[in-house]
């Protein structure tokens, strides 16, 4: 569902993403991992239809990126790091908004259905501009999945979430992962553990390494040593 090839982004002089390849299936979460600045988000938003590429070639869903943007457009969820929200806005009417937007059937019951999905519907009448940073988060997220996308793709999806709150994150990502391409990307190697079958690092805007979780772990533990000199007089 994702495939790219070849995929460079320069601003300027600065080379933000740099020939990397990769692909993501149906039916697949895959975890984008790295240190902040590594081109995780430059990524996200050229697979998102949110800038074009400089070089290289992608498709998302079976179209284009550059060709038929307006098509993966279509078929893509987006949650960025920080959600473009309305805060004068109630929630199911923001939600309500985006659907007339995205031009869904029967938006109203859309509305309610991932309302649900996400547990945002005891506070559909809240303003979103008096929600807590998790709460906005589930705002932004059931905003991506208004549409029934094809493709999920999520910026630091736990971002803003209490601990109780990332179990229930974590359990939606699973459920949609079933179905869907997941892809999200994150800093922290335990929140790719747990959710990931199949990790991408990203450093300085290049792949540098790409496999399971398990054994990922495997190679990182594995590369670790410790060396100790002890003074003694050996007995």
């Amino acid at each position: 569902m994702i495939q790219v090839e070849g995929l460079t982004k320069r601003f300027g002089a600065r080379t933000a993403v740099d020939r990397i390849t990769f692909h993501a299936d149906r039916g697949e979460i895959v975890g984008f991992l790295g240190p902040n600045g590594a081109g995780k988000t430059t990524t996200m938003r050229i697979l998102t239809g949110y800038m074009p590429p400089s070089e290289g070639q992608g498709r998302v869903a079976g179209f284009d990126l550059i060709a038929d943007s307006l098509e993966v457009r279509k078929r893509v969820g987006y949650l960025p790091e920080n959600v473009p929200l309305y805060p004068e806005m109630t929630v199911v009417h923001y939600l309500d908004f985006m659907a007339e937007l995205r031009q869904i059937a029967n938006r109203e019951d859309r509305v309610d259905e991932v309302m649900e999905i996400v547990h945002i519907d005891q506070r559909a009448e809240s303003f979103v501009g008096n929600l807590s940073k998790g709460y906005k988060q589930r705002v932004g997220l059931a905003q991506a999945l208004l549409h029934k996308p094809e493709v999920l793709i999520m910026d630091e999806p736990m971002d803003g979430f209490d601990p109780q709150e990332q179990i229930d994150v974590k359990k939606l990502i699973r459920e949609m992962g079933k179905e869907h391409t997941v892809m999200l990307s994150t800093h922290i190697l335990a929140h790719a553990q747990e959710l990931c079958d199949r990790v991408i690092i990203i450093n300085q805007g290049q792949i540098v390494a790409e496999d399971t979780p398990e054994r990922l772990s495997a190679q990182i533990a594995g590369g670790r040593r410790v060396r100790l000199k002890v003074k003694g007089d050996g007995s």
